[in-house]
This record gives structure tokens, sequence and C-alpha cells, in this order.
């Protein structure tokens, strides 16, 4: 089954669908050994780890499709992948639907943020008209090669323009086609329970695990008796690296050793288990004539 069919098939199955933010082809392998079916690669990871820049739009849509080629290079699993506002205008949205596809994106998810963007859970964001982002919905679904792939409508105009617009455009992302719906950084349960009452039904529905980004909930489990299908996790594995790394660099600075950090780290024959080494390696026998 192609991956963009896998991800229907996922959705259209009991429970929620777990996918961890991933930014390289490393993680991306963890996450799929893990055990996972799905994988995120978010925008804020991507800036935060290749670039080391803040999430407000400096990173090039050429940089996320070599990145979704490079994760797709290693990971079977289908990719669910943000592409901010889609870069621009219309046009600019069509263009980077094909190249994200092109990569190997499964599914696609755009916000109705300005260009340039922010992080959904920063202050001062500001959103285009619903108007003009239901055009850019219409634009990326006429895009796509593969209806397969999957459209993902995200809103931010809970913290702009408050609850009530955010679900008038939820239902005008809908009517234009969307196929999963994200309304962003919900203030409350009780707001969850509305947009699952409402919208739970008709698509399936996006709930963002960000640390520290104030989720109303704690665990993906109650994520399904709010109406809600997919759980994104999308900076888990940099929140933890962040918070470790300095531990770890310290301790070398002071006893230029890594000794009693052996227990929490992989070792090189970790590191080449998870690069399947030797099953390349016994690949190459195949090709080599004496």
């Amino acid at each position: 089954m192609r991956e963009k069919e896998l991800l229907k098939t996922l959705l259209n199955e009991p429970g929620c669908l777990l996918a961890p933010g991933v930014y390289d082809g490393l993680s991306a392998l963890l996450v799929e050994a893990a055990g996972f079916s799905t994988a995120f690669l978010s925008g804020g990871s991507l800036s935060f780890s290749r670039f080391g820049l803040p999430d407000v739009g400096l990173v090039t849509a050429t940089e996320v499709a070599e990145t979704i080629s490079i994760i797709k290079g290693r990971s079977k699993i289908p990719l669910i992948v943000d592409m901010d506002t889609g870069f621009g205008n219309a046009l600019n949205v069509q263009r980077t639907v094909a190249s994200f596809e092109r990569a190997g994106a499964s599914a696609l998810q755009m916000e109705d943020q300005v260009f340039p963007k922010r992080c959904g859970h920063m202050a001062g964001k500001a959103v285009i008209s619903c108007g003009e982002m239901v055009g850019k919905i219409k634009a990326a679904l006429d895009a796509r090669h593969h209806s397969d792939t999957l459209i993902i409508a995200r809103t931010d105009a809970i913290a702009v323009n408050g609850f009530e617009d955010a679900l008038e455009r939820g239902h005008q992302y809908i009517e234009a086609g969307c196929d999963v719906l994200f309304i962003e950084a919900t203030d409350s349960i009780e707001q969850m329970k509305v947009i699952g009452q409402q919208f739970g039904d008709q698509v399936p529905l996006v709930h963002n695990f960000a640390e520290g980004g104030g989720s109303p909930i704690e665990a993906a489990n109650e994520l399904q008796g709010l109406g809600y299908k997919i759980a994104l996790f999308p900076v888990a594995l940099l929140h933890l690296f962040v918070h470790q790394a300095p531990q770890l660099l310290a301790h070398i600075l002071e006893k230029g050793s890594t000794l009693a950090w052996h227990e929490e780290m992989a070792d090189l024959e970790g590191i080449n288990q998870v690069l399947g080494t030797q099953e390349r390696l016994k690949k190459v026998e195949n090709y080599h004539r004496d």
C-alpha cells in the first residue's frame, strides 16, 4: 500500500494517530523504530535544529522540500509536513504543494497566518482574511497530483480574532474542501468539545501537544472522546535534547570525560544498529567480485 493511501487508512481506524515531530533522517528512523505509524515534519523543529533559528518564517520552501526528500530516503512511514502559509499567495501555494508532494509528503498542513508567520503559540500573530485562505485551500487542492495527498487547513484565529471567528473559519475551510482541520491554540477543554461536536463527524481533527504551548489536556488518550483524530508532538525530541545537552556539555567541560553519562547515552554500536550499518555492508558483498 502506498504511504498516502496508508495515512488515509490509518485515519479511518479506531483510536488516535500519534505523530512525533522529526527534522532529519536520524530522528525519522528513531520514530519509525519506536513503532509509530506516522511522523510530522514540524517547521519549528526544522528551524530550531538545522538552522538554530526561531520559528518565525525564516526557513524557505526549498529547504523544507530538501528535508522531506532526506527523511523519505530513510523512513517508510507516512510523513505529515508543515508547509507554514504555503510560502506566499495562492500561486506560491501551488508550487509548494507540487514540490513537497514530489519530495514524498503524505499530508500538507497549511495555516492562515500572514507571511512570514510565527510559532502558533507566540504572541503577536496575525491572520489573513478567511476568503484569502479559502482561495489558498482550493489552490492547494488543485495543485496536488494525488487525491490521497491530504490537505490540512490550520487556523490561528483564536488568539487573533477569537473563538467564534475560528469556528466560522473551520466551517469555511471544510466547505472549501480541506481533508483535515486544525484549530490551533485552544484555550480550554470546553472549546475543544465544541470543535469536536461541530467538526469531528466531518473531517479528522488535529491537536498540538507542544511542551509549554498550554494544551488544555495532558495526553492523547483524552482526544478520542473529544472527537479528535491526530495528536502532534512537534518538538518533543528536540525539547529533550535541548534540556539535556547543556548538562552533558558542562560535564565534559569540567571532567573531560563522558564516563558518568554512559548509561544515559547510545554508543557507536547502538547508533549503527539504528542506521542499519551491517545490513548495508552486507549488500555491498552482492556487488563485489574478486
